[in-house]
């Protein structure tokens, strides 16, 4: 289990993570997002170690992770700003990993390698940024961590490995039973891989949750109404966005989705369908109750593509 606690982190006169708490179980897959600036390498850097906090506690298993190599050889991290050894290969890599990591497993470097269709042997500067990204996430899969860091996860891969890495990372975590701890900068990467989500804004967390849980906390539906009058129905629910677009009503709620749904059949209206949400539709309901702006907490426009 990783345990953050009131984790304060300046730069000079910079605070970039204020008073930051969050616990993250074992075999969970918990993705953070924020964007750019908002912290999220740093924080990773601090849960391996690599900074040590001002203020607050990093715990893995109830121990400090900064100066403690016990701890340090447990875990992975594949840093947004990737590191090789000058003039390196895979191969060369895979020696100065294994020389560190007791558990590097040799055979699946082999087999992650070939998966990728990468040349082990190739000097890495000839790869480019997506098989670089490709080439970290072998060796760091392949020391078996119980605990895996990836920051910015999918940046410069294409449609196709980025499904790749996905599967890849989520299979090595239930088989393992280890925790993997992602960020990116858009929503839309990690909905369909993460347990638990969580955004990063002006140097803490402002809204974290069980994905599951969030999904079903709200509802989605498409009406068309027999009456003009039947509409008051809506009145009763607690409506977090309405729009209509001709006859169709398109609703969000938040309530029980068997209740809301025995009120509208029993109007017996022409059309009604329930639609699942998106997690970013979740995100920005979830966050205008608390007062927030999801689009300046992930410094986007509306209709951008991240």
């Amino acid at each position: 289990m990783i345990i953050a606690d009131h984790i304060c982190k300046d730069f000079d006169t910079t605070r970039v993570l204020s008073d930051m708490s969050c616990t993250i179980p074992k075999g969970c897959i918990y993705g953070l997002v924020g964007a750019n600036g908002a912290g999220k390498s740093t924080f990773l850097r601090i849960l391996t170690g690599v900074y040590k906090p001002d203020g607050g506690t990093a715990t893995i298993d109830g121990e400090p992770v900064y100066d403690n190599p016990r701890v340090k050889a447990r875990l992975a991290f594949v840093a947004d700003e990737l590191y090789f050894l000058p003039q390196s290969s895979m191969e060369r890599m895979a020696g100065f990993y294994a020389a560190n990591y007791s558990a590097f497993d040799r055979g699946k470097f082999g087999s992650l390698t070939g998966m990728f269709k990468l040349d082990p042997k190739a000097n890495l500067n000839q790869f480019s940024k997506g098989m670089r990204r490709q080439a970290a996430l072998i060796l760091a899969l392949s020391t078996k961590p119980d605990y895996l860091f990836m920051d910015e996860t999918f940046d410069g891969l294409d449609p196709v490995m980025r499904n790749l890495v996905k599967n890849i990372i989520y299979a090595d975590i239930c088989e393992r039973n280890a925790t993997a701890v992602i960020t990116s900068h858009s929503l839309r990467e990690l909905e369909d891989t993460c347990d638990q989500l969580a955004l990063l804004y002006d140097g803490g967390i402002i809204f974290e949750s069980d994905v599951d849980n969030l999904k079903t906390s709200l509802l989605k539906a498409q009406i068309v109404f027999s009456r003009e009058d039947d509409k008051e129905v809506l009145k009763d629910a607690e409506v977090l966005d309405l729009k209509e677009q001709g006859s169709v009503v398109n609703v969000i709620i938040r309530g029980d989705k068997q209740e809301f749904s025995n009120k509208i059949n029993a109007l017996a209206p022409p059309l009604f369908e329930m639609i699942p949400l998106t997690l970013e539709e979740v995100f920005i309901h979830e966050m205008e109750a608390l007062g927030y702006a999801f689009d300046d907490a992930l410094g986007m426009q509306r209709g951008d593509e991240q």
